[in-house]
């Protein structure tokens, strides 16, 4: 029990003297808040597409595109922001609606895709900053061993079970952020499908329903 008690592991002592395992408990919390943000801003995003531009045709139809965009500003979502912009160009010609709407799909783009790249760099980065400090630890261990005279390998197995922590904790923030970006990932890129297929059905009801569609029907 007393050999045990002397080798075991110090937590305090492991946190003060490893700057890899401080940092990756700050990165772990940095995670931690990149996911909520992101978790909280896709939810209130969330909406049914094909249920809004039903509601959008209805509008359209009867002419009603003030109703119709004051309907889009009561949704916080990117795809009821590229239809609002896009009755709002609707006396532009149907080209150049469709590359605002292209335009506005671009900036909304960025606001999905807004900290995913910390997420992915967490991931891809965290198990060889963990590995590093799992080097260092065991270089430090082993000057430890050399420099204590007549010491046996019990010099240097708690240094080296401490070193190992820098790669448990790497791969703890790894793991994570590796699933949590492929998740919400899989979310943009539907909510970038929704705004490309709202776009073009916003386009085809302008011009079939749109002003001055009737008129040319009747020529």
């Amino acid at each position: 029990m007393e050999t045990s008690s002397a080798y075991s592991i110090d937590v305090m002592q492991t946190l003060r003297s490893s700057w890899v395992i401080v940092l990756m408990l700050v990165l772990s919390v940095v995670l931690i808040a990149i996911t909520i943000e992101r978790w909280i801003y896709f939810r209130k995003t969330k909406m049914d597409s094909d249920a809004f531009m039903e509601k959008i045709k209805g509008f359209i139809v009867d002419g009603a595109y003030k109703e119709a965009v004051d309907y889009c500003k009561t949704f916080k979502g990117n795809v009821a922001a590229v239809v609002r912009y896009g009755l709002e160009n609707r006396q532009f010609p149907r080209e150049e609606n469709d590359k605002l709407m292209e335009a506005k799909r671009m900036e909304e783009r960025l606001n999905l895709d807004r900290y995913l790249d910390i997420i992915g760099t967490l991931g891809s980065c965290s198990p060889f900053v963990g590995l590093l400090g799992t080097v260092l630890g065991i270089i430090k261990a082993f000057k430890d061993l050399a420099s204590a005279a007549g010491g046996g390998p019990e010099v240097v197995m708690v240094g080296i079970a401490e070193a190992l922590l820098a790669t448990a904790a790497g791969l703890g923030v790894a793991i994570p952020a590796v699933v949590i970006f492929n998740i919400y990932m899989k979310r943009v890129k539907v909510i970038s499908v929704e705004m490309d297929a709202v776009s073009k059905k916003l386009l085809v009801l302008l011009a079939n329903y749109g002003e001055g569609a009737s008129g040319r029907k009747r020529g």
